[in-house]
């Protein structure tokens, strides 16, 4: 569908370039466009909506001088920020420190982006301290019907600026809203997996369908430090064709979905050194199976998931790409035998265990703190010393050309 289909007209899309901001001395997460644009709405008595299109549970890290992103160098996606100075891959597991200064100009203006909702909130009322804000998070929709009742009080005037996360500009029809900014592009742009150039490409157009929906103009402002990445342009022009042309020639250079198939292999445990040898030996014996085979498999990791312990669960990750569907249907049964035969084997497991056991000393001394490579591991529990007589139980799950990192 190219119009609209009230016949209104599309909004104007301007794109800021947060690093010239950051060179005129403006420190703020609102722009100058954007503190502009929302000025005029609210003195004409009309609405407008800020969003902020992150996850919440892991940061990219960037450069706010020259918009640099850290970013793997195997697998061409972001590293997530692991606590005050690890990078991670959840890909492959390459790890590395958190640099001092930028590896590109040298900025010691590097760092995880840290903005929040209720952050935004706070700034809008520090800047225009008589405009009244609503703010729509998972902390203020936590309640039932809190969702709704947001909504309706918002499309009933009873606030001049929706503050919240990417669910603010999904579908909502408000006719007041002129003016829609989008604080920071690169949370999502820069979100770790294949997908987000995706991502980021379809919220930016959702968000531009959000302002003006009335009689009156809209305009939509893109906040980024990467204003000349393809996703962000094309979206500003709205151009679909244009961004699937990039984006289907990443994904084949890369072999990534839909180009090609992949297969998402999860093993979770109790015991975390159990998940790292089940995983160790679930992606050699399938490196050692696609070589003589010759299947041409391209395996990843194992790494950590994304979210690495759950209830007390510790969950790992492999990926492994291929050309055709039945090669990967081929590799879970060959992973459904080698885990029948750990099950039905308590020795072989405990050996296998205790083999692949690495102290955290060992990790420190060789420098590194994860996955750098296949059967480099970073074990953090302490204290085991033995599984001969613990229980031992895994579970593995496949996850066939996952729509996102597990």
């Amino acid at each position: 569908m190219k119009e609209r289909v009230r016949g209104s007209v599309l909004p104007e899309v301007s794109v800021v370039d947060l690093r010239e901001e950051l060179r005129m001395g403006n420190r703020s997460i609102i722009s100058q466009e954007l503190y502009e644009r929302l000025d005029e709405a609210f003195k004409n008595g009309q609405q407008a909506m800020l969003f902020i299109n992150r996850r919440g549970f892991n940061s990219f890290v960037s450069c706010r001088s020259c918009g640099e992103v850290i970013k793997c160098p195997n697998c061409d996606v972001s590293l997530a920020l692991h606590g005050k100075n690890r990078l991670m891959c959840h890909y492959c597991g390459h790890t590395e420190a958190l640099p001092g200064e930028c590896p590109k100009c040298k900025s010691k203006l590097i760092g995880g982006y840290g903005t929040g909702t209720e952050k935004l909130e706070a700034e809008i009322k520090r800047i225009f301290p008589n405009v009244r804000t609503l703010r729509m998070d998972r902390d203020t929709t936590a309640r039932k019907g809190a969702n709704g009742e947001i909504i309706r009080r918002f499309r009933e005037g009873e606030a001049d600026c929706l503050v919240g996360t990417q669910m603010i500009v999904k579908g909502h029809d408000f006719p007041n809203v002129t003016v829609v900014g989008n604080i920071l592009a690169d949370l999502s742009l820069f979100d770790g997996d294949y997908e987000s150039a995706e991502r980021t490409f379809d919220l930016l157009t959702q968000a531009a369908g959000r302002a003006g929906r009335g009689d009156m103009k809209g305009y939509v402002v893109i906040q980024t430090y990467q204003p000349e990445h393809y996703a962000i342009e094309c979206a500003a022009k709205q151009d679909y064709e244009g961004f699937y042309e990039y984006e289907i020639a990443y994904r084949k250079i890369l072999r990534f979905p839909p180009a090609y198939n992949m297969l998402a292999i999860r093993i979770s445990a109790e015991e975390e050194i159990l998940a790292v040898s089940i995983a160790l030996s679930l992606a050699d014996s399938i490196r050692e199976f696609g070589k003589s085979n010759e299947l041409g498999l391209d395996v990843v990791g194992p790494a950590e998931a994304v979210i690495y312990k759950v209830n007390n669960v510790f969950r790992r990750m492999i990926y492994i790409k291929a050309d055709d569907y039945q090669k990967l249907r081929n590799v879970t049964e060959l992973c459904d035998r080698i885990a029948d035969g750990y099950q039905n084997n308590r020795q072989t497991l405990s050996d296998d265990y205790r083999n692949n056991r690495q102290t955290e000393s060992d990790a420190e001394n060789s420098g590194r703190v994860g996955v750098g490579a296949p059967g480099r591991v970073d074990v953090r529990t302490h204290g085991i010393s033995d599984v001969r007589d613990k229980e031992l139980s895994f579970d593995i799950q496949y996850d066939f050309n996952p729509m996102r990192i597990m």
